[in-house]
């Protein structure tokens, strides 16, 4: 018997629901479109692997769309191709909100590589049910944030001059702050860098760091490699230059030793962006990981994954910050998710420019949202992602 002035646990359930448009919504096509490059903007050495390259173009790559039978079409990052078919036979004609079920099915069926898999077509879907609704994500998922600061996210090692210069004139631009790379020989050269570019910025700019130890899911990589040892050394030093946190010092699954470092030293470590299981990250937070954890929604098979984490991170008291989402709808999408976390304090951008600015990934994008002179990036006001592709690129 139901108590005057309660509602029931499935009335709970139905009041949660965003509304639906008139009708039982289906997918009715998806398809991977390919977009042309409108510049070669030139190659970075990443400072996390010697002697490869990054290449930028401004434009190029591809997105996913997804058609409804009621005119609405979604939009996300694209995918490897030869996953379509299979993805194509657990969504069309299905209802686009049933988020849940379609994210377990393309898991099973069609997950492929990290950020050329199925997270795209998650994006969209989400994309989709925000024009469904006529409301930004962000305000479908409960934000309250129009604009959020954003990081400029460092490429290459370079030398310690030219990262102040950078550093400096990022600030002068207006941003907030900035992660550098520490992969230099020895402890003592990469401490030279963040004094060299905390001298030039003062205490007027963040400064992150990251040591990028994770990238392998075994126990090489290339470039060098830290010991507990330099892990701990390094971060008591990087308290002492006020930064703001040591980004990945071990390796990726050295659990009982992150965590041993975390209760070390009073920096906070951050760390996760290739961690691709919701166990994954339940286990980092029950064994106190990380004080930030940085999931990658291209990893983590779209914001689906993504929003569960950030309910994992809340409740065990901790930070959420993503990580970049790929360099375009992907990070639109991150956006969205950090003005909806209360516990999320920055948005990371990949931006080293001029070679490897944010821009060009964002040149695909008719509306792209821009980094302003107070160093935020303010969300898109439109329904879903709230942008729309350049028609110049198709």
């Amino acid at each position: 018997m139901r108590r005057r002035g309660f509602l029931s646990l499935p009335s709970l359930v139905l009041a949660a629901q965003a509304p639906r448009p008139a009708g039982r919504m289906k997918i009715t096509g998806i398809r991977v479109v390919p977009l042309r490059v409108l510049k070669d903007a030139g190659w970075i050495e990443p400072a996390w692997n010697p002697g490869g390259r990054m290449n930028f173009h401004v434009g190029g790559g591809s997105y996913v769309e997804i058609r409804t039978d009621q005119g609405l079409t979604g939009i996300g990052p694209g995918m490897q191709p030869d996953l379509l078919p299979a993805i194509q036979a657990q969504l069309i004609g299905k209802d686009p909100f049933d988020t849940e079920l379609h994210n377990a099915h393309l898991r099973y069926y069609a997950a492929g590589q990290p950020y050329r898999g199925s997270a795209g077509v998650d994006i969209a879907l989400w994309d989709l049910i925000g024009k469904a609704c006529g409301q930004p994500l962000y305000k479908l998922w409960g934000g309250v944030k129009d604009a959020v600061p954003a990081y400029a996210s460092m490429i290459q090692l370079s030398t310690p001059e030219e990262r102040a210069r950078m550093a400096a004139s990022l600030a002068h631009e207006g941003w907030q702050a900035i992660k550098l790379r520490l992969h230099y020989p020895t402890l003592r050269e990469d401490i030279r860098l963040v004094e060299t570019v905390r001298k030039a910025v003062g205490d007027g700019m963040t400064i992150m760091v990251d040591a990028n130890q994770a990238q392998s899911s075994g126990d090489w990589q290339p470039g060098v490699r830290w010991d507990f040892r330099r892990a701990v050394e390094t971060a008591r030093e990087l308290q002492r230059l006020n930064c703001y946190w040591l980004e990945e010092p071990l390796p990726r699954y050295a659990f009982d030793r992150l965590a041993e470092l975390n209760r070390l030293v009073e920096i906070p470590i951050a760390g996760g962006e290739n961690n691709r299981g919701l166990h994954e990250f339940l286990a980092m937070l029950e064994q106190g990981v990380y004080d930030i954890v940085q999931p990658e929604s291209m990893v983590m098979e779209g914001a689906t994954g993504l929003r569960k984490i950030g309910v994992l991170a809340e409740a065990f008291g901790k930070r959420i910050v993503p990580h970049h989402g790929g360099g375009d709808l992907g990070t639109v999408a991150h956006l969205h998710l950090v003005a909806s976390w209360r516990h999320a304090p920055y948005l990371e951008l990949l931006h080293d420019p001029p070679v490897g600015s944010y821009r060009h990934r964002f040149a695909i994008m008719r509306n792209p949202p821009l980094v302003d002179a107070r160093g935020m990036l303010r969300l898109p006001p439109g329904p879903g992602l709230g942008v729309e592709i350049n028609p110049e690129l198709l």
